[in-house]
């Protein structure tokens, strides 16, 4: 099941990345939630969500790396390459019968590691 669900959310970002908005909005039940904690945003219905996704100016090329499912619950890392500008982002899925019902996604912009501690880490 795990790896059925983690599918369905490769599949959107497939979706999202050809900005096929149209497939894209099958993804979503009708009265799914999107929240984004960061600017204190919940977007509700499928149709809202994909409107904003439609309008967005500069629509950001996304990457997936990976993508991480128990049960209906769905976790994928994203990175978001908007025009040269990178996000790193987390996005927490809950899924209903292969419906999306709520999306919170988290963004983050990289940073220069302190040197203080690079004893103890490893460069990705």
């Amino acid at each position: 099941m795990a790896e059925h669900t983690a599918g369905v959310i490769d599949q959107l970002w497939a979706m999202m990345e050809k900005q096929d908005w149209d497939v894209a909005i099958d993804f979503y039940a009708e009265d799914a939630v999107e929240e984004w904690p960061q600017s204190g945003e919940r977007i509700r219905g499928r149709d809202n969500i994909m409107a904003i996704n439609k309008n967005y100016p500069g629509f950001p090329k996304l990457t997936p790396r990976r993508t991480l499912a128990a049960g209906d619950i769905v976790v994928s890392e994203i990175v978001l390459d908007y025009d040269g500008q990178i996000y790193n982002g987390v996005s927490v899925f809950e899924l209903k019968e292969d419906k999306i019902v709520k999306q919170t996604d988290y963004f983050a912009a990289p940073f220069d590691a302190p040197g203080w501690r690079e004893q103890w880490v490893e460069k990705m």
